[in-house]
């Protein structure tokens, strides 16, 4: 059957309510929708010899714990520490600030995990079965709640790249947790953003969202959308229908869940879009939030696909420019079935 065309639509710019921010959606530099496929997505070089692989354990640097807990070569997770970390453990945070003719700065102190979620080289998160992916939540779960345990520490972010230019430099797959100090400032404008909107609305941002035609699918307790201002091509949520500001949160009930969700929403992006680079972002709140934020803080997960690059216009003004209206990007998404 012949695809229909997509009726041509005029530029319009969006304003994403959650962050702040506003999003050009302009058509003219498109294909069709559909068309739309990552050109290549190069993965990091296989190691030969691959420390995240089985067998390897003793490469990698020091294990922080396993899943199973006492399991020995028949491991299913693996939280691991950085070998090449951002921020060290090791140095002392001191919150006295250093002001050097205005700049501020602060110790470079942190955590920087990995979690490596399948014992096997060519196993992505996608092939997991939902409990499988449900224990690797769980297990970013007990990290985030261990990291809660240092005083010093006031966010953790959770996030997974996939392929070469999302930022991979592995080609087993792994995802990676970096707790630090102070609150990033992204962070910091989402959480002032869902904030404003509360008090005008009484209501939370993301339990107001109304999914509609930007619905992909749905489990007992999320949903998955693709949102009103995406910031890229068919970018994907995952919000909890429960209002809950922490990831931490969450039980094995959901976990597993969500499991299913999040493995459908991989599976369906990466035979739409031939297996594309993407990010993989888990958005909660920081660990000593004002109880104040509680009603308007709510955690979700971003799924951003890398179809297209980052030009001088982004840049500079911190206004993304998207080539798939979000409601088309929905229909698609959709569409697709997956084989069992």
């Amino acid at each position: 059957m012949a695809e229909t065309e997509t009726p041509k639509r005029s530029p319009e710019i969006r304003k994403d309510k959650i962050h702040n921010r506003w999003v050009l959606f302009s058509p003219a530099r498109s294909r069709r929708p559909s068309d739309f496929k990552a050109k290549s997505n190069p993965q990091p070089k296989n190691q030969t010899k691959c420390p995240f692989c089985a067998g390897h354990e003793h490469e990698c640097a020091p294990e922080i714990f396993r899943v199973p807990e006492h399991s020995t070569n028949d491991w299913k997770i693996r939280v691991i520490q950085n070998l090449y970390p951002e921020v060290s453990r090791e140095l002392d945070f001191q919150n006295t600030l250093v002001t050097v003719v205005g700049d501020v700065a602060v110790s470079g102190f942190g955590f920087h995990d990995v979690v490596i979620e399948s014992p096997v080289h060519s196993v992505n998160l996608s092939d997991l079965s939902p409990v499988q992916v449900g224990e690797f939540l769980l297990a970013s779960k007990k990290r985030i709640e261990q990291l809660r345990n240092c005083e010093s520490i006031k966010y953790v972010q959770v996030f997974k790249n996939h392929g070469a230019s999302a930022g991979a430099s592995m080609s087993h797959s792994h995802t990676q947790i970096i707790a630090l100090p102070i609150v990033p400032p992204t962070v910091s404008a989402r959480l002032d953003s869902m904030m404003e909107y509360y008090k005008q609305t009484g209501k939370c941002s993301l339990c107001d969202i109304q999914p509609n035609e930007f619905l992909i699918d749905e489990s007992a307790h999320f949903i998955s959308l693709v949102p009103f201002a995406a910031t890229f091509a068919f970018e994907i949520w995952i919000i909890p229908r429960d209002h809950s500001s922490h990831f931490h949160e969450i039980d094995s009930e959901k976990a597993i869940d969500l499991g299913g969700l999040l493995k459908l929403m991989l599976s369906k992006m990466s035979l739409q879009l031939n297996n594309p680079p993407f990010n993989l972002l888990i958005h909660t709140s920081p660990f000593q939030d004002d109880p104040s934020h509680a009603p308007s803080t709510h955690w979700f997960i971003q799924i951003a696909p890398h179809l297209s690059g980052v030009g001088g216009f982004e840049i500079a003004t911190g206004c993304y420019i998207n080539p798939v209206f979000p409601e088309d990007a929905a229909k698609i998404l959709r569409d697709v079935r997956i084989s069992n």
